[in-house]
């Protein structure tokens, strides 16, 4: 397990912000949104749009981008950037602000594909040439550089996106054709409310409908700004198994206690920290991972139907992020599934 803590340092300028107490250009148009509610939980989404979209980048999965989820008054989801711009490279500290570039301004728990760390076919293509980034689309290869997950691509076919609202569900289904590299699929994620219960689930169904196997691994975000509340002592992560730690660097800010991951204090200024878990097993009853904080007196559980592969952690002052992966192998014909669950819950 790496524990590692950096300093960004940026001078790039502020365009816009996101915030109500820094002045702000206004967006045009409003962006699509829907919500849902089972009468526990209320969930806004921001929806895919190519023209209007609140995320037009080519790092995340477009689908079931949530902007808030709001259980017995506490807000789980939200920006943990204060302002983007495009010319930012992931993001950077400007100050007291935080600014996104574009492919990483998102909310949620959101997802992203990758193949050996690249998108899919990305090496096979030729500058010019074409490559897939699954949940986002068809994306033109400018250059000889190698692969960026934080640059934003040229989107050459999005694919086609259907979107179906229920009162405590939505569903979103991408089809995605691609000639030229032999890849096609169908990618449908189904976000839907238990009833009566605070627990939402992440249902995601990828068919493999081109000529091509489909190799690739997939991991959530999982963006948690709790109530706006700073990454800190308040914070406690817990996981199933023993946390082994190969290296740990500056323990005045993070320490790891078998199967929990703490911070000694609130992070600050330009502070990351950040950290890979080792010691899961093979099976999916490691994917489960609790998160609390008991300043807020709240709290939040996500587990997976699929053993992990990776897990790692990520924190500045305004976010902390645990990040499950899992890997996807898909022959022609063939369709892969997996789902989350997420229980939310108050802290006596």
């Amino acid at each position: 397990m790496a524990l590692v803590v950096e300093l960004l340092r940026s001078s790039l300028p502020l365009l816009f912000a996101m915030l109500a107490n820094v002045p702000a250009i206004a967006q045009s148009p409003e962006p699509p949104q829907a919500a849902i509610s089972n009468g526990v939980l209320h969930v806004g989404f921001y929806l895919p749009d190519a023209k209007k979209g609140f995320y037009r980048g080519t790092r995340f999965d477009w689908s079931g981008v949530i902007r808030s989820l709001e259980y017995h008054g506490h807000n789980y989801y939200g920006p943990w950037f204060t302002a983007t711009d495009p010319k930012v490279i992931d993001f950077v500290f400007e100050g007291d602000n935080i600014i996104a570039g574009p492919c990483s301004a998102i909310t949620g728990p959101v997802e992203e594909f990758s193949t050996q760390e690249k998108a899919l076919g990305f090496d096979e293509a030729k500058p010019g040439g074409t490559f897939i980034k699954l949940g986002v689309g068809v994306l033109r290869r400018p250059d000889a550089e190698d692969y960026n997950p934080y640059r934003l691509y040229e989107i050459v076919n999005g694919g086609k996106w259907s979107i179906r609202t229920n009162s405590d569900s939505i569903e979103f289904m991408q089809e995605l054709s691609d000639p030229a590299s032999g890849y096609a699929y169908r990618y449908t994620k189904t976000v839907s409310l238990t009833r009566g219960k605070p627990e939402m689930a992440l249902e995601h169904k990828l068919e493999n409908t081109g000529r091509r196997k489909i190799e690739s691994s997939v991991y959530d975000h999982n963006f948690l700004v709790l109530d706006k509340q700073p990454t800190g002592p308040d914070y406690m992560v817990r996981v199933p198994f023993a946390i082994h730690a190969q290296r740990a660097e500056h323990a005045d800010l993070a320490r790891i206690e078998g199967n929990q991951f703490t911070y000694r204090k609130k992070l600050e200024g330009r502070e990351t920290v950040s950290a890979e878990f080792s010691g899961f097993g093979k099976t999916a009853a490691d994917y489960r991972i609790s998160i609390e904080n008991r300043k807020a007196a709240a709290g939040m559980q996500v587990t997976g139907d699929r053993p992990l592969s990776k897990e790692n952690l990520w924190s500045i002052r305004s976010v902390l992020a645990v990040e499950p992966f899992i890997d996807i192998s898909i022959e022609p014909g063939k369709t892969f599934t997996w789902r989350y669950e997420y229980t939310y819950y108050s802290l006596k």
